[in-house]
């Protein structure tokens, strides 16, 4: 069955590949399956700040300071009580990181603080579309014609939400270009931590990154921002925004990293608007009109397409790699 394999000899260069165990597969496959649902279920939980934010009587930098110092915060509480500890190497290795979230963080609370919620969320969605041109170049992933095109039809189902919910006296072009800057901050953190994650563990890796941005982004708050003391309604939505989407949220979305392709993971928050749309209907009455509900049908099915296609190809790779390796594996 085709030409035969030439000796392998010995020495480094010649080491043969050790045989990778059924079990190992199983897990690997295991572990993208609860990657892909830990980017939706973070995806889900994001598509509510923006709405929640409106609520408040904080400015948006004031809010994003407190959200991100109480980040700090939690994370160090599940640190300490999982007695595992933050060495500066990580922290130096990860801050980078830091600086990135914490632009963005600042420029999309801008964002939803000046413009629409669907506004705001249509023009982030644009960072799965830097990250999926950057992605096989940066971590040799292989994106088909088909999830091209899906991903095409995903970003036009975004573009008809946004337009079916056009004509809001909330819309600003400064909330606009802060959107704007904030896709391509997101895109950069996105990038990095994908890096970050093949050596440093996700819960390190989160408690660095909010310690640097909430470093990063206090300066900015108090010479810029109007910071005054939360009302009480204020500590309700600061804190569940922390816990959910902030600290559970981001932390999954770190964990999913090391587990699934970045292209697969971004396109899957590019759900996000058809959650925020929803939201800003259910908690502002923003309009949701047929237009928006159509344009978010199209969002879920193209990105419910992707998924499967992608996850059936993965499972026939792992197939033949356990077929390969029981074929190898010595009698």
């Amino acid at each position: 069955m085709g030409a035969e394999r030439p000796d392998r000899g010995v020495g480094p260069e010649h080491t043969p590949r050790r045989p990778v165990s059924c079990a190992t597969m199983t897990d690997a496959r295991s572990k993208r399956s609860l990657a892909i649902l830990a980017v939706s279920a973070a995806t889900f939980a994001w598509g509510w700040p923006g709405v929640l934010i409106k609520l408040t009587s904080l400015s948006a930098l004031a809010f994003a300071m407190i959200r991100l110092w109480m980040g700090v915060l939690v994370y160090f509480i599940v640190l300490f009580v999982l007695r595992r500890r933050l060495s500066w190497t990580t922290f130096r290795a990860c801050a980078l990181g830091g600086v990135f979230f914490g632009l963005d963080i600042s420029l999309s609370f801008s964002a939803y603080k000046h413009t629409t919620i669907v506004d705001a969320t249509i023009i982030g969605a644009l960072s799965p579309i830097f990250i999926l041109l950057v992605a096989g170049r940066m971590f040799g992933e292989h994106v088909g014609r088909r999830e091209a095109m899906l991903v095409a039809l995903s970003f036009a189902g975004v573009v008809l939400v946004a337009v079916g919910s056009s004509g809001s006296s909330a819309w600003s072009a400064l909330g606009d270009l802060f959107a704007a800057c904030g896709a391509l901050s997101w895109t950069a953190y996105w990038v990095f931590s994908k890096r970050a994650r093949a050596t440093v563990p996700a819960l390190e890796y989160m408690t660095s990154v909010m310690l640097v941005a909430a470093v990063v982004v206090t300066p900015f708050a108090l010479a810029l921002g109007r910071v005054t003391a939360p009302e009480a309604k204020d500590w309700g939505i600061l804190v569940g925004v922390t816990l959910l989407p902030g600290a559970t949220g981001h932390l999954l979305l770190a964990w999913s990293h090391r587990h699934v392709e970045a292209w697969l993971s971004a396109l899957i928050t590019q759900c996000l608007p058809v959650v925020a749309a929803i939201a800003a209907w259910v908690v502002l009455g923003e309009s949701l009109t047929p237009l928006a509900i159509s344009g978010g049908l199209v969002v879920l099915a193209a990105t419910g397409l992707v998924i499967v296609g992608a996850t059936r190809r993965e499972r026939a790779r792992l197939a033949a790699e356990e077929l390969e390796a029981a074929v190898e594996r010595p009698a």
